[in-house]
């Protein structure tokens, strides 16, 4: 098993398996959430500025509630346009009210579903603005502190964001994206680029595998690298996403690993 694998209290490994969801808005769907519900531990739920409306947003958390499925508050950039994959160079202060706004819109829905907001995963273009860029780091990580509760957040390894979080008094989690191509340093290749989105189910099934049993995965360049992490993350936007996702679950569950979120207060 990867040597930061977790141990559940039956004694067995555990990863957790998050995924983007609620990212339709009004009558346009983007996923099929319910499905997606029914395989992943945690739900990164779109909270209104890159996707996601309040009825949409209802509807996910009360699936999620019903499932025993982690709730977090999935922030990104004013952008409904471009689904929050554009880079907006925002003031800091207000970049932390703008994510302590989605958070708290959020956990008041998740709070009439039964649960509350467990954990915060940044979206899109911020979530990759935040691996390097230390003010837009800093930041999510003063947000995230300032709602209380002590959320745990979800990011890249090694990231601004993770160490900013980390530095605020908050929980980290590293995650792993077993449908996107990593650069040889370890970042994810920009979307923009041919491959950035790994394009058949069985790649992907055979990826999130490795990387939940030994750390370890292949980059463009060729070369192997070793990433830690507690959480392996699926885009429900992928033509695939269901069928991967479960074949995903079984096989992680054959190699002897129990799927449970991460956040230790989950229902």
């Amino acid at each position: 098993m990867c040597p930061d694998t977790p141990t559940g209290r039956d004694g067995a490994a555990s990863i957790d398996l998050n995924c983007d969801l609620g990212e339709g808005f009004g009558r346009w769907s983007l996923a099929d959430d319910d499905a997606l519900l029914d395989v992943v531990s945690s739900a990164n739920v779109a909270c209104g500025f890159h996707a996601g409306d309040p009825t949409t947003m209802r509807r996910v958390c009360e699936g999620a509630t019903a499932r025993g499925v982690a709730i977090g508050a999935h922030v990104g950039y004013r952008d409904l346009a471009g689904f929050g994959r554009r880079r907006i160079d925002v003031d800091p202060g207000e970049l932390a009210d703008e994510i302590t706004y989605q958070i708290g819109a959020l956990d008041a829905i998740a709070r009439v579903a039964g649960d509350r907001v467990r954990y915060v995963k940044p979206h899109g273009a911020l979530y990759t603005t935040t691996v390097t860029d230390a003010a837009q780091a800093e930041a999510v990580a003063e947000a995230v502190a300032r709602v209380g509760h002590g959320l745990p957040v979800l990011g890249l390894p090694d990231s601004e964001l993770l160490r900013h979080v980390a530095r605020a008094g908050l929980p980290t989690v590293p995650e792993a994206f077993p449908d996107r191509a990593y650069t040889a340093d370890g970042a994810l290749l920009p979307r923009r680029e041919p491959g950035a989105v790994v394009p058949d189910a069985t790649t992907v099934v055979a990826r999130a595998v490795r990387l939940a049993t030994e750390g370890t995965l292949d980059t463009v360049a060729g070369t192997v690298i070793t990433t830690r992490a507690r959480s392996l993350c699926l885009h429900g936007d992928t033509p695939h996403a269901v069928t991967a996702a479960r074949r995903i679950r079984d096989q992680l569950i054959e190699a002897g690993l129990r799927l449970t979120p991460f956040v230790k207060d989950a229902r």
